[in-house]
């Protein structure tokens, strides 16, 4: 990559949703001592650091994201020195560890929530959250009421579960709170943290009621400027953390989920006294169409540049539909959870392996989920009573959930669990899923893992990529084609027809150009290319 700069700034980072990455003691579940294990793939992946969902002490309701205690690791993971090993392990593999923040909100079994229920209302145990005597008309993203009634009929908001009540971030012991658990974590050596829902922790002053229909289910496409979202005060909590991550030093990063459409107030999380970085939800949702790409694209680098802070680009996470099916859709672009909708699987992979190069090139980061680099597709035929997402269970079925895209690993064999463990998997694998193993994609030159390790690798050396400016290149309509100095461009074709290419010598294709294609210089449909580009210098 280029010259150098902060690290961040042009890394590839893997995520892991750790009870589906490898199970290290058998138990169908995967665990801290799995992700140990599986180190030496992750280096080989060409990675530069690993950002893990939660692993603190929760009951699961929310896999995860309900922590009952910030400064303990769920025993289903493995313990607080577990993580530590893992930590310096990972640091001798040259990869860094980006931990999960869950500050908007706790478990309903945190010490905190449970004194307040003891100690009922008006007591300093209930100031922490937000307990009322009336309800708004807030809905839970997982669907349903944004408010339970406790024994005593005062009723505690939570914007997602029952079992996550949000906490009051005007109470200064919550603000102190977490700036312990940030020095907590850091003096253990992790590099970073993703913030969850960072736009929501602050809410209006009085709660007042939303305007619209509220009936619904809430999409990825809500509105910005909620009085539960994207509140002004919600910039001094992250200004007060970057004086806290500063203190050790330049190379500790935090990384917001922000979704918040709106360029300008998107842009004011990363200014450069806030947070270094933000998922790209407007890349990862938008459609298989040249036109949106390209308008997301310079959107997001105008935005970006406008505060100095490196764009990330991510094509799929542990909450959306994994991109290889989405992509196989007439309609690709992703509001919501989509169940049931004919898809076609050879389709979606092709243009996940052309999505790859494109997210690949641009400037700034890039996000891995994991399996994204195996080709898995969303599992939708999972039983019932194996579902554990609590969207499931708010909407009555009528949103199967977010378990589809969080089913184990395949890591060998050619029967379930596919080496994932020995004690079976949390989820059921579909028993197609053998010819997605990362054991018979390493012997296949040709499959998606094979193309994301040449990339990675080719990304991490070559100097065009990584942080820094592109230029797009004049082109039919339907094909993305930009270059990057030194002499790099990448090709991506959109149309339903073969397009030529600009001049150049293919570096690495999504898909196998022959002798006879590469001689006529022509690019298949749904196809990237990296080109080594003639010195216009």
């Amino acid at each position: 990559m280029g010259g150098k700069v902060s690290w961040w700034r042009d890394a590839a980072i893997y995520q892991v949703y750790l009870r589906s990455f490898a199970d290290g003691d058998g138990d169908g579940i995967g665990d801290i001592a799995g992700l140990e294990s599986r180190l030496g793939y992750l280096r080989e992946l060409g990675v530069d650091a690993l950002w893990i969902n939660p692993w603190y002490a929760s009951p699961m309701n929310d896999g995860g994201y309900d922590v009952a205690d910030y400064r303990a690791i769920d025993p289903s993971f493995g313990t607080l020195a577990d993580a530590g090993r893992l930590i310096g392990a990972a640091h001798r593999f040259g990869l860094r560890i980006i931990v999960d923040l869950v500050p908007n909100h706790t478990s309903d079994r945190h010490p905190w929530f449970q004194q307040a229920l003891r100690d009922g209302p008006g007591s300093p145990a209930r100031e922490r959250f937000h307990f009322r005597d009336e309800t708004n008309n807030w809905q839970s993203r997982f669907g349903g009421p944004a408010w339970s009634q406790v024994e005593d009929s005062q009723w505690y908001l939570h914007l997602f579960d029952s079992s996550q009540p949000d906490l009051n971030w005007e109470h200064p012991e919550v603000r102190a709170e977490f700036r312990s658990i940030l020095r907590f974590w850091l003096d253990r050596g992790v590099d970073g943290f993703r913030i969850d829902v960072a736009a929501r922790l602050v809410k209006q002053a009085g709660l007042p009621d939303k305007r619209g229909r509220f009936d619904v289910v809430p999409t990825f496409a809500d509105a910005d400027e909620e009085p539960d979202k994207d509140r002004p005060e919600v910039h001094e909590i992250y200004r007060d953390w970057r004086l806290i991550l500063g203190e050790y030093g330049p190379d500790r990063v935090f990384v917001g989920e922000i979704w918040v459409r709106d360029p300008d107030r998107f842009a004011r999380y990363l200014r450069p006294d806030e947070l270094h970085t933000a998922f790209n939800f407007e890349f990862l949702k938008c459609a298989w169409e040249a036109g949106a790409f390209r308008d997301v694209i310079d959107r997001t680098l105008a935005t970006h540049a406008k505060v100095g802070a490196p764009p990330t680009w991510v094509l799929s996470n542990h909450d959306v539909t994994r991109h290889v099916t989405r992509y196989g859709r007439e309609r690709s672009a992703f509001l919501k959870r989509e169940h049931g909708v004919p898809t076609d699987l050879a389709l979606g992979t092709r243009r996940a392996r052309s999505a790859a190069l494109l997210s690949m090139a641009l400037p700034g980061g890039v996000y891995v989920y994991q399996g994204d680099e195996l080709g898995l597709p969303e599992v939708f035929d999972l039983p019932d009573e194996s579902r554990e997402d609590p969207v499931f269970r708010r909407t009555g079925g009528l949103d199967l959930g977010r378990d589809g895209c969080r089913v184990p690993l395949p890591w060998g064999g050619d029967e379930p669990p596919f080496a994932f463990g020995e004690g079976g998997s949390w989820l059921p694998q579909p028993p197609e899923w053998r010819r997605l193993t990362a054991a018979r994609q390493l012997g296949d030159t040709d499959s998606m893992l094979s193309l994301y390790r040449l990339a990675l690798r080719i990304r991490r050396s070559e100097p065009a990529l990584g942080d820094g400016e592109m230029r797009w290149l004049d082109g039919e309509p339907g094909v993305l084609a930009f270059e990057r100095d030194p002499g790099f461009a990448c090709v991506v074709n959109l149309t339903g027809h073969d397009v030529d290419l600009p001049e150049g010598t293919p570096l690495l294709a999504s898909t196998r150009l022959d002798e006879a294609v590469a001689g006529r210089a022509k690019l298949p449909p749904d196809a990237a290319v990296w080109l080594r580009t003639p010195d216009r210098g």
